[in-house]
């Protein structure tokens, strides 16, 4: 690794064997005298030169969702993810506003992994105008062929359902982006391996690093002309049942690091005892336990352990639904990759025939006329949308049945109220009574606690010029923050909203 890094800033340093290409659009032009701008699709931008290379932070600042990291540098920009703001109403709202530059004037997008939280606005900005290409690993291009269009699918029904409601406040509710904007922003996807030069232009490469935490999930490692700057995405855990650990850091001049779980540690529960002790219980009452996944990675870990629980005899045989046409197309896509994960393929196997698959509106319906015992699997995971909000509102009321939280809450979300003691949600403008169990798995994180970061970052050969920490609540960012000071003595920060540094002086 350390020899692919030395190359990867020979590359950068060595300028854009590919910054001809589309010089067309590019070109440098003068303007009146007074500096260099570059033309990019009909529109003039200015240049950016080295001296002046920065990172702006468009978004995971202070808060766990929208990382968007914007790298300017030699005339060339370039946004790490591209993600959906989730939770609070006033960040949802910054979905909606304007994007801070404008889309066309964007190089290119290199992307860390296929969550909405860093791929889900990538429709919006492909409509809006950018034209480059969005540069990720084959996997992530797989689940994004996945993601993308349901994201834009549920944003219609939502819209639509809003309307013919009228708990909208607008008279012709509108969605973020449609089907047609997802499928258009597909297009853009450009796959590479783990472990090799992407040349950027104009003295700027990346490198896709595996992250854990799902598949194709990479952390990123930019050169900049002999500047390196490495983002961590979303870094996964040490023993995780299904993804293997992340690669060690091994330096960079920058470190741009997520901090998710950064003010806890995961609970050191064996997940086999935590997930079956909730499904006998709630089994031996009779009650339909409903488990808000996420349709790629949770949605499998959790099929996974059942069907595991199920071979030892160690749970009922209790019918098991995964009501989700992606998680059930995503459960093919971890077949066809299982060089990134720890699944045998008699496991993924098993995993594949556990559960009935729910593929239509109206089988999903029948399963609220239903009752227990039964597990159904449904998304999304943080109660923000889909298929499983009608499972809430069916199943939700009775204290037979309980409602299985099994990853991160964002702040905001009916997920994070369920898990504050909430009695009531809001859904399809009214509120809903919630007597059933509410049952938070402790062992089913994707995401590396503060320790475990702390021992990732305590691999490097030496400290970063500086370290940013981004993608987590105020609380958790901040807990980081302060033990990456105290305990490795390491210059850190957290940055806010819009903050941009340089690159040649980060502090």
């Amino acid at each position: 690794m350390g020899t692919s890094r030395s190359r990867i800033m020979a590359r950068a340093s060595a300028g854009g064997a590919h910054s001809m290409r589309g010089q067309k659009q590019r070109m440098l032009i003068k303007v009146n005298g007074a500096g260099r701008h570059r033309w990019s699709h009909g529109r003039v931008f200015p240049e950016i030169r080295m001296a002046d290379a920065t990172l702006q932070f468009l978004g995971a600042a202070g808060t766990v969702t929208g990382s968007r990291y914007l790298l300017e540098a030699n005339g060339r920009r370039i946004l790490v993810d591209c993600g959906l703001f989730q939770g609070y109403k006033h960040l949802r709202d910054r979905n909606r506003a304007r994007f801070p530059v404008p889309p066309a004037s964007i190089d290119g997008v290199v992307l860390t992994h296929a969550h909405l939280d860093h791929s889900g606005y990538l429709p919006a900005l492909v409509r809006n105008g950018f034209r480059g290409r969005i540069h990720c690993t084959q996997a992530t291009r797989d689940l994004c062929g996945l993601l993308l269009p349901d994201s834009a699918h549920l944003l219609e029904e939502e819209a639509k359902y809003a309307k013919a409601k009228g708990f909208s406040r607008h008279a012709d509710p509108a969605p973020l982006y449609t089907t047609a904007d997802a499928n258009a922003a597909l297009r853009h996807f450009q796959p590479h391996g783990f472990d090799q030069d992407i040349g950027l232009g104009e003295g700027i490469a990346a490198r896709f690093i595996p992250a854990g935490h799902l598949l194709g999930a990479a952390q990123v490692h930019v050169g900049v002309s002999g500047t390196s700057i490495h983002f961590t995405g979303d870094l996964g855990r040490p023993n995780d049942v299904l993804m293997r650990p992340p690669h060690p850091y091994e330096g960079s001049d920058i470190l741009v690091t997520e901090s998710t779980y950064g003010n806890r540690q995961h609970p050191r529960i064996d997940q086999d005892a935590e997930l079956g002790a909730a499904i006998r219980r709630v089994a031996g009452r009779g009650g339909v336990m409903v488990v808000p996944a996420f349709a790629i990675g949770r949605a499998q870990g959790v099929l996974l352990q059942i069907a595991r629980l199920r071979a030892r005899g160690e749970i009922p045989s209790v019918p098991v639904y995964l009501n989700s046409p992606m998680a059930i197309d995503a459960t093919d896509i971890y077949l066809r990759h299982r060089d990134l994960h720890s699944a045998s393929e008699a496991e993924c196997r098993a995993m594949q025939g556990l559960a009935t698959m729910v593929h239509t509106a109206e089988e999903s319906k029948a399963l609220n006329r239903g009752h227990g015992p039964m597990i159904i699997l449904s998304a999304s995971g943080m109660l923000t949308g889909g298929r499983v909000l009608h499972h809430l509102e069916a199943f939700g009321g009775d204290p037979r049945n309980a409602i299985v939280l099994s990853g991160f809450q964002a702040g905001g979300t009916r997920g994070a109220a369920l898990l504050a003691g909430a009695s009531t949600v809001r859904l399809f403008g009214r509120e809903i009574r919630i007597d059933a169990e509410i049952v938070a798995l402790q062992s089913f994180s994707g995401h590396a606690d503060g320790d475990e970061l702390m021992r990732w970052m305590s691999g490097a050969p030496r400290p970063p010029r500086m370290t940013f920490v981004t993608h987590g609540e105020p609380d958790a960012a901040d807990a980081l923050r302060a033990r990456i000071k105290r305990e490795l003595g390491w210059r850190v920060r957290a940055p806010e909203q819009l903050d941009r540094v340089s690159l040649a002086a980060p502090d």
